[in-house]
């Protein structure tokens, strides 16, 4: 089963990943800047440990999942590059602790490490995917937040976005199960904003 047949599979599930109060708050302009503040923080840490299962995948993954793979570490790589810029222009912490819904997604990320590569490769494209449906269903974002929804909705991610999931296809990947514990651990992470 190709893994874009989880989307529908899974619906009410996928909804809740890709539409949240968060995203809607900042669509109109009414999330107050220090739950973003929060988030983007958050974030950061997120991307940290997401590199560093993505490192690992690599050196582990079928072969033909090797260029898209190697890609988006470096793109990860540029992305915590571009979160130190956001923190400082901001003046936040980017070392602050972790909330609880960031640790919790830590620990699936370091059980992932023990999947297999197909599974692994699911939950991959299952995250950016959720990234990228959420952020493209916040255009064009309030003023305030434009430039981040443009930053995360670019051509180049969607393209990735598609590599991820033609590599996970042929990995044979499709798995409902790990589809389902990513995209809860999605949902939780957009929420911990505004329950901080």
């Amino acid at each position: 089963m190709p893994v874009a047949e989880l989307l529908s599979r899974h619906a009410e599930a996928w909804r809740g990943a890709t539409a949240s109060p968060f995203l809607d708050a900042v669509r109109d302009g009414t999330l107050p800047a220090g739950a973003f503040d929060t988030w983007l923080v958050q974030d950061a840490h997120f991307v940290a440990d997401l590199l560093r299962f993505q490192a690992r995948l690599l050196a582990r993954a079928p072969r033909s999942a090797s260029a898209v793979l190697a890609g988006g570490c470096v793109a990860l790589v540029e992305e915590l590059a571009w979160f130190a810029e956001q923190a400082a222009a901001r003046g936040l912490d980017p070392a602050a602790g972790r909330l609880p819904a960031t640790v919790a997604y830590a620990a699936v990320l370091e059980r992932l490490d023990a999947a297999d590569p197909a599974t692994a490769l699911t939950a991959l494209w299952t995250i950016e995917r959720t990234y990228l449906d959420a952020w493209s269903a916040a255009r064009p974002g309030a003023p305030g937040y434009r430039e981040f929804v443009e930053h995360w909705t670019v051509p180049e991610f969607a393209s990735y976005v598609a590599g991820l999931e033609a590599a996970a296809d042929a990995a044979g990947g499709a798995d409902d199960a790990v589809f389902l514990e990513v995209v809860a651990a999605e949902t939780d992470f957009w929420q911990t904003a505004l329950d901080a």
